[in-house]
């Protein structure tokens, strides 16, 4: 006769797997870091969405105005809080606060107000979300993901910057309307500084399979000439000065490049991305945060790619390097 103890109490049928759930947490919920929400639940980048900031009232309604529009969204819950425990176990944390710029304006002039902010807050942070990957995206990010490495003392695979994906997205863009063709089609970055000394790499981009400096027009369209070239590269620079300039401030495509880093981040995607982070004998450039393609998954930021690059490429990525390095050097990091 069967004893008790030996019925099998295993359920019948198929098991259900644990659901995998996904945290991503936005310091800062001001124009950058409300709409970096917005475009990650829309995009479907994380199960739960938390948003810090010190402004309670203002974290709270965002959230609260997020959390109304779930319905229409891949399904997610958004928190809002003026505690840093909202933070806890997050798999991401996007930093978005900071300084904010203001028209003529440099991303470096903001560098003291936003290194003194990341001293108060990120140390916080990393206590209660220690494991979760960091990107920096405030501004002057190079500077602000260095000086934060040196805060926090993570490991440099779990803590860059946003970089040139933004700036890299603009180049495309207008790469894509002198050319005509879809700018899914473009393959081109910038590196170096997000700011006044970022460079194109021309000579490693492509439009298909055909090299950009080989590409003589289609459509009707004119060559990339060297004029057409620097014309390209003097708006990507200038453009996000226009905007700030017209608007008070970047927050569209900015997020939305945010979050396609955090789905890389999330998903583990090995995506490559021109995210900024600690470089060690880069073609030569070592001790300073610049934005090279890079490799990008649930470990943080992977091998830095030596694309191939020309002699004034090199020369432009070591000024970068200098530009930001003395930037750094001159608040003690």
């Amino acid at each position: 006769m069967t004893q008790p103890d030996d019925i099998d109490e295993t359920p019948l049928g198929p098991q259900r797997p644990a659901r995998r759930t996904s945290k991503l947490a936005i310091i800062g919920a001001g124009a950058v870091g409300s709409t970096m929400a917005y475009a990650a639940l829309m995009r479907g980048a994380a199960r739960t969405v938390a948003l810090y900031d010190i402004n309670k009232a203002k974290v709270e309604a965002e959230a609260l105005d997020l959390g109304h529009g779930i319905q229409f969204m891949p399904m997610a819950e958004v928190v809002g809080s003026d505690d840093i425990a909202v933070c806890a176990d997050a798999d991401v944390v996007m930093f978005t606060a900071g300084a904010k710029q203001k028209p003529g304006q440099t991303r470096l002039d903001l560098a003291e107000a936003t290194i003194s902010l990341v001293r108060k807050v990120l140390p916080a942070v990393t206590e209660v979300a220690p494991n979760a990957t960091y990107v920096m995206v405030t501004n002057p990010v190079d500077v602000v993901t260095y000086a934060s490495l040196k805060i926090t003392g993570l490991p440099p695979h779990q803590l860059f910057g946003s970089g040139t994906v933004l700036d890299s997205s603009r180049l495309r863009y207008l790469i894509a309307r002198h050319t005509g063709v879809a700018v899914q089609n473009v393959h081109a970055y910038i590196a170096g500084e997000h700011g006044d000394s970022e460079l194109p790499l021309w000579s490693s981009a492509s439009i298909g399979a055909v090299p950009l400096m080989e590409w003589e027009g289609s459509h009707g369209s004119a060559p990339l000439t060297a004029t057409v070239r620097e014309q390209i590269a003097r708006e990507v620079v200038e453009s996000a000065y226009r905007i700030i300039e017209g608007k008070g401030a970047t927050n569209y495509a900015i997020a939305l490049a945010g979050s396609r880093i955090i789905e890389a981040v999330i998903k583990d995607e090995q995506r490559i991305l021109p995210v900024s982070s600690l470089l060690e004998d880069y073609y030569g450039i070592s001790d300073v945060c610049l934005s090279v393609p890079s490799i990008v998954g649930s470990d943080g930021v992977g091998d830095r790619l030596a694309v191939p690059m020309s002699v004034d490429e090199l020369s432009g990525m070591r000024a970068s390097a200098d530009a930001v390095r003395n930037v750094a050097r001159s608040f003690g990091y």
